[in-house]
């Protein structure tokens, strides 16, 4: 396996020598905007994904961010040692691009201090970038700039793993199942009505919380838009759970946190739901969550999404090399 690594002046990725690789045959830049507390995580979910997407075919990954989300000390010298500058993303065009979502502070997306940036990004690699796939809100943003298209703020948080219905005729689906699941977690949505009608084909579609999967081609581009998370890991939504209910205990927040659909095994939801249920309806004490055994529910979560997202992310790689090499 060629696989994937990190180009200069990055570090390299775990356990791989990048002296002896051949020219890469794609490369690829990972625009990671999460805030702090899911950013490493987010970035070794999508390398992850990209790894063994790839196959034997060599990737050469950039990672970059853009200004305008705050950073802690951790994070930022996290950047410093692995990211590279924001303006280089343009002197050297990759052949493929990811952008992730990021943490919605403001009601209107174009007020979020990194919109800007995002234009800029967005309408670039339409022109220049062959293939970009874009995640939860950059995938929202991207429907707001290529087709202006609102999204519209859901009544509460859709968060947990949905059954989909599969285009089995579609490339982005080959492989897949009749029957697959995937993770959601967002506050905000675009009708899947409204996607088809802009032109946009939908491969993966959820009843119960709307379109997972959308692609059409964007002048130069073909872009892949993730409204659902299939680079989460097991405990993704749970762990997402514990930071809402904890600052809703800490009164840090007032809207009710929602528990997120199957984030834990069979036998782990009745408690789950308890604690929930007990919070929720006026306990909201602290000493309710320290003493719930979250380590020992995240040890049995399981991860019924893992090959349909990195079958989902080789089928992706898979319709590229005729457009670039």
């Amino acid at each position: 396996m060629v696989g994937l690594h990190l180009d200069a002046p990055l570090v390299d990725h775990p356990g791989t020598d990048t002296a002896g690789f051949p020219e890469p045959r794609w490369t690829c830049a990972l625009v990671n905007n999460m805030p702090d507390g899911s950013f490493v995580q987010t970035e070794h979910q999508f390398l992850d994904l990209l790894d063994i997407g790839s196959g034997t075919a060599d990737l050469d990954v950039r990672l970059y961010t853009v200004a305008g989300v705050p950073r802690g000390e951790a994070t930022a010298a996290h950047i410093a040692q692995r990211y590279t500058p924001w303006s280089e993303l343009f002197d050297h065009p990759p052949d493929l691009l990811i952008v992730t979502g990021a943490n919605p502070l403001e009601p209107a997306i174009e007020d979020e201090l990194y919109w800007a940036d995002l234009v800029h990004l967005l309408t670039w690699a339409s022109r220049t970038v062959p293939s970009m796939l874009l995640s939860c809100l950059s995938a929202h943003a991207a429907l707001k700039v290529f087709d202006g298209i609102e999204r519209e703020r859901l009544p509460s948080k859709c968060a947990g793993v949905f059954i989909q219905a599969v285009d089995g005729g579609h490339a982005l689906a080959s492989g897949l199942g009749p029957a697959i699941v995937l993770p959601h977690s967002r506050l905000n949505s675009v009708p899947t009505s409204v996607l088809r009608a802009a032109g946009y084909e939908v491969p993966l579609l959820s009843e119960e919380a709307g379109w997972s999967v959308a692609a059409r081609t964007v002048e130069r581009s073909t872009v892949v838009l993730l409204q659902g998370h299939p680079e989460y890991g097991p405990t993704s939504l749970l762990r997402e759970y514990q930071r809402d209910i904890r600052r809703y205990v800490r009164h840090e927040r007032n809207e009710t946190p929602v528990l997120p659909r199957h984030c834990a095994a069979p036998e782990d939801r009745e408690q789950l739901e308890d604690l929930h249920r007990r919070i929720t309806t006026g306990e909201r004490d602290p000493a309710l969550l320290e003493s719930f055994p979250f380590g020992d529910v995240e040890e049995r979560t399981p991860w019924p999404w893992r090959t349909v997202a990195t079958q989902l992310c080789t089928n992706w790689l898979t319709t590229i090399p005729e457009r670039i090499r």
